[in-house]
């Protein structure tokens, strides 16, 4: 059974009907989901992207509207599932233009059973760690917006290298007033030491200095 989200699928468009039935039937005994179109029209069809999930298999030389034209459409609407690539006729510029415009891989026909459900994998992985990265900014953009003007200004100058009486001077206020801004501050992110904080920024990407503050 695979370890990934039981409610992923895999959506495969080809329009060779017995390459469908042998994957769909390769993917299910490996324990996935799988749902399978004949062109680019049937999966736009079915296609709501609040909806799908999971990893999509395309194969390059579809009748109509080919893979790659597919795959080009659905990233210009925002689409970001792991995507592999199906091609017969394999060459080196179709999966360089492929991999660069973000697809996971790119696999030429007949391809092993291993070799497909372990790209697959790889693909699901891949997109796991994304989108935990993205919930984790979301969460941390939530956690900076609860920062004042002046908090920010004063993790600013803490993420720069600066002592409290040096950012001080730059603001204009007293050291017991950066003391109390940082310590609400710290408060606020949840956070109890400054390596943490550095971590925090570097993560969150949302103060100035925030990298270089990272050793």
């Amino acid at each position: 059974m695979t370890p990934f989200d039981p409610e992923s699928i895999i959506h495969l468009v080809d329009d060779d009907e017995a390459i469908r039935v042998a994957i769909s039937r390769l993917l299910s005994a490996a324990g996935f989901s799988v749902r399978t179109y004949s062109c680019a029209g049937e999966f736009l069809i079915a296609f709501d992207e609040a909806t799908i999930s999971g990893c999509l298999i395309l194969d390059l030389h579809l009748p109509g509207p080919d893979g790659m034209a597919l795959y080009e459409a659905l990233r210009k609407r925002g689409f970001d599932l792991p995507t592999l690539f199906l091609t017969g006729r394999g060459d080196i510029a179709s999966s360089v233009r492929a991999l660069k415009a973000g697809a996971s891989d790119f696999l030429t026909k007949p391809i092993r059973g291993e070799a497909l459900i372990e790209a697959i994998r790889n693909a699901l992985l891949a997109d796991e760690t994304k989108r935990a990265q993205r919930e984790l900014r979301a969460e941390l953009t939530t956690r900076f917006k609860l920062l004042n003007e002046r908090e920010r200004k004063v993790l600013e100058g803490i993420l720069r290298g600066m002592l409290n009486k040096q950012i001080a001077s730059e603001l204009a206020l007293s050291e017991r007033t950066i003391k109390s801004a940082r310590a609400s501050a710290m408060h606020k992110l949840d956070v109890k030491s400054l390596p943490e904080l550095a971590r925090l920024a570097q993560q969150s990407g949302l103060l100035p200095g925030s990298s270089a503050a990272v050793g």
